[in-house]
């Protein structure tokens, strides 16, 4: 493997989609494969990627040997290829359940060139080391999920897209203008050279004032608390392979991991900063919950659970310790698999039934036995029940808080977590238990396509505590929680690298 490879994480979805948009439309049967097999064939070379970095420590390439600031620097730490192999092995399994589901929307050749486009700018983000290019692919991964937002081109769909369009539109705004400010003044767009000068000056009022820009704009597209207004319409309204996504995937990878690697690698964090983001977390922990009580409609239920859920990790990563940054990480990988099976299977239940109301179903479990059980392995996972692979997660963010000093914290977290598992086992009861309502009773259940990509995540749910074997621990979670842990040397470890 060579790090003039590491392009290729953006240039083949991008090439894929323009073949899709170019013959989709006539080649029969065409969108379905490419648009599987792009993320299944990037999922492997995440994992070499990951390899590579457990072994060399960082990846580095300068596109056309140019070096910065003229040259545009991409490359890959022990938390970008974290990041990839969550991006593409989730994005797989979505892009397997959409072979079949997307066909009662509209035609797949459109669904899939946007799907791909959101993955090259996902892509983009993780692997860029400058903050322009982090803004352009932020925004090319944002107007296409916007697009898929209001894919059904219904009332509510259309006016779910525009709110979530306007909300992105107001956080790129923000950024864009703690870039400028930053640009301004360090006339530097590499993160490393940026870095490196903060460092040197010392703290400053106008750094302040973009690192609050950076906060309202990347909390916006975290979905945090109070920046979330958008995600309860968008996520019922959007198709559930594309809630999957946002929930599963783009809150984390264009809202999460930007704001704590800019925050931690680039700026630096404070004090007062550290105590801000855990009041965030724990803010959102508890609305989340609480406003997922009153729920009818399962999606939208699902989506105030993202909220909370959220409020874990940046909670965990925000505690500043190895524990915490751990189990924040762990927690993101454990989110991003079990809320994305959950809107899977909302969605097939919508598939077969044509609706999301909780009260309106009841016994599925019957008639959809796969989509019933990877419901409940995902519900159990997010709920923190042990052996899946939340309960590892949340028990290490609680015991950090502890050890941290913040019980009352902890305390709140655990609060939260009873919330989550009777709001959940309650939506699992209404919608899979209990007498199988008459108009049920022919329902069929969903095409193996879709039972394969929730089978596949109901298994990761269950095994991902795994994950904390000692080899998978350090392969997977130690290389990535030591770039937060070491964010401070950020710019000695990426500048200075020659062509």
């Amino acid at each position: 493997m060579t790090e003039k490879l590491f392009p290729l994480f953006v240039a083949i979805p991008l090439a894929g989609a323009f073949l899709i948009a170019l013959l989709g439309w006539k080649k029969k049967g065409l969108p379905e494969i490419v648009g599987a097999l792009i993320p299944c064939g990037l999922f492997a070379y995440s994992i070499k990627a990951l390899l590579f970095t457990f072994k060399n420590g960082i990846a580095v390439h300068h596109l056309g040997g140019w070096l910065p600031p003229v040259g545009i620097l991409i490359g890959a730490d022990g938390l970008t290829t974290f990041m990839l192999v969550i991006v593409h092995g989730v994005a797989a399994c979505v892009a397997l359940y959409a072979t079949d589901y997307i066909k009662k929307y509209t035609s797949p050749w459109i669904f899939y060139v946007l799907f791909l486009v959101i993955l090259a700018g996902m892509n983009g983000v993780l692997t860029t080391c400058d903050f322009f290019n982090l803004f352009v692919f932020m925004e090319i991964a944002s107007l296409a999920a916007c697009t898929l937002v209001a894919f059904g081109t219904e009332r509510h769909e259309l006016e779910a897209g525009f709110k979530y369009g306007v909300m992105n539109t107001i956080g790129a705004l923000f950024i864009l203008l703690g870039i400028a400010l930053l640009y301004g003044y360090t006339s530097e767009l590499n993160m490393a050279d940026i870095s490196n000068i903060l460092a040197s000056k010392g703290p400053s009022r106008l750094v302040t004032l973009a690192t609050i820009f950076f906060l309202v704009g990347f909390g916006l597209k975290a979905a945090l608390v109070p920046f979330h207004a958008w995600l309860p319409d968008a996520h019922p309204s959007a198709p559930a392979p594309i809630s999957a996504l946002l929930s599963g995937l783009i809150i984390k990878s264009l809202g999460i991991y930007s704001l704590f690697r800019i925050l931690v690698c680039v700026i630096g964090m404070t004090p007062l900063l550290t105590n801000i983001l855990l009041f965030m977390g724990a803010l959102s922990m508890g609305t989340g919950a609480v406003l997922a009580m009153g729920q009818k409609d399962f999606k939208r239920l699902l989506a105030y659970s993202s909220l909370s859920q959220v409020g874990y990790i940046v909670f965990g990563l925000a505690l500043g310790t190895p524990l915490g940054i751990l189990g924040g990480l762990f927690h993101m990988f454990n989110h991003s698999v079990g809320k994305s099976l959950l809107f899977l299977t909302a969605g097939s239940v919508e598939y077969t039934t044509g609706t999301r109301n909780l009260d309106e179903m009841g016994g599925l479990s019957r008639r959809l036995p796969v989509t019933g059980s990877a419901s409940l392995a995902g519900a159990m996972s997010i709920s923190g029940i042990p052996p899946f692979g939340g309960f590892f997660s949340k028990l290490i963010i609680i015991f950090a808080a502890v050890q941290a000093g913040h019980v009352g914290y902890a305390i709140w977290a655990v609060a939260a977590g009873i919330l989550t598992l009777f709001y959940l086992m309650k939506a699992m009861r209404q919608a899979f238990q209990g007498p199988l309502l008459e108009k049920w009773k022919m329902v069929q259940e969903v095409p193996w396509r879709m039972r394969v990509s929730m089978i596949t995540l109901a298994f990761i749910c269950l095994t991902g505590g795994l994950l904390l074997l000692p080899q998978l621990k350090g392969l997977f979670l130690n290389q990535a929680s030591k770039v937060l842990l070491n964010g401070a040397m950020y710019s000695s470890t990426w500048g200075g690298f020659k062509p």
